[in-house]
């Protein structure tokens, strides 16, 4: 638009008084919850790519690690989570499904965000052969914890590139 000596409607608001909020975009936390261990991966800043991160490991017979799931979501500035359910192969929902619905539950309420739920029948075996064909030592390849980021990294993958098959 060309410069103009006229005076400016005073409806229309100049350049100078308009208000420009910079939103920055939000990572996304993909979890594969197990009984022994946590997988974890989270997403580039623009949500495209999914990274696995350390696993952690649950202790038997306690609380699973809430708090500190938490902490490195803030850290890393996730607005979304993530989870895997382990739905079994004809389709059903069973106990585990239900405690895992719920530790997603509590996580996302400590951090925030909404949760999303991905089916993630297959990841592990997927992850496992994605690991061996990683070029990997065998004594790296065999690491469980490896296998677990992996899972949840290919969970969050799938949200990424395509989050209407949410559950």
């Amino acid at each position: 638009m060309a410069a103009s000596s006229t005076a400016r409607n005073s409806t229309t608001p100049s350049l100078s008084s308009e208000r420009f909020v910079e939103v920055s975009p939000s990572r996304a936390l993909g979890v594969d919850f197990g009984q022994k261990r946590i997988g974890m991966a989270v997403s580039d800043p623009t949500n495209t790519l999914a990274t696995p991160l350390d696993t952690l490991v649950r202790r038997a017979g306690k609380r699973p690690p809430i708090k500190q799931m938490a902490d490195i979501a803030s850290e890393l500035d996730v607005g979304h989570l993530i989870v895997g359910l382990p739905i079994a192969l004809d389709g059903s929902e069973n106990e585990w499904c239900a405690e895992v619905r719920d530790m997603a539950s509590k996580l996302a309420q400590r951090m925030g965000v909404p949760v999303a739920f991905i089916d993630e029948r297959m990841t592990s075996v997927r992850a496992e052969r994605a690991v061996r064909s990683a070029g990997l030592s065998k004594t790296n390849r065999e690491q469980k914890g490896r296998i677990d980021a992996a899972a949840a990294q290919l969970i969050l993958q799938a949200w990424l590139d395509n989050p209407e098959v949410a559950r």
